[in-house]
């Protein structure tokens, strides 16, 4: 027997707003029978487990033991520029001169994730 991994569920105060942030992320559908004001709701990726938002009464108050790492499709630094734009804000640069590395974002809500090399920066640096 094993289990499969059927969402990744992350606490939140307005769990609304928070998955359309992390629908614009992805490029995934918001749940289409979600609205304001809604407890809670969900972001169905094409691949892998749902992103599932859960409103609680409790904010953040320390650092995530778990977050997500983002592989962009595009280049790192163009989708870094486009996640600030829509709303993330920096925590950390670990970003080394070679190219390698990551940037740590967090979402409105202060929940951290990376943005990696995209496949693309990847094989750039191999050559």
């Amino acid at each position: 027997m094993i289990s499969v991994l059927q969402n990744v569920a992350v606490d939140c105060a307005d769990a609304y707003a928070l998955a359309h942030f992390w629908s614009e992320v992805t490029g995934a559908a918001l749940d289409p029978e979600s609205g304001p004001g809604d407890h809670e709701t969900q972001v169905t990726l094409p691949e892998g487990p749902a992103l599932y938002f859960n409103q609680v009464p409790e904010p953040k108050t320390v650092k995530n033991r778990l977050h997500l790492c983002l592989r962009p499709s595009t280049s790192r630094e163009p989708e870094i520029e486009r996640l600030l734009g829509i709303g993330a804000t920096w925590v950390a640069d670990r970003r080394e001169p070679d190219g390698s590395g990551w940037a740590v974002l967090a979402d409105p809500e202060g929940n951290e994730f990376c943005v990696l090399r995209s496949d693309a920066d990847r094989a750039a640096m191999s050559h």
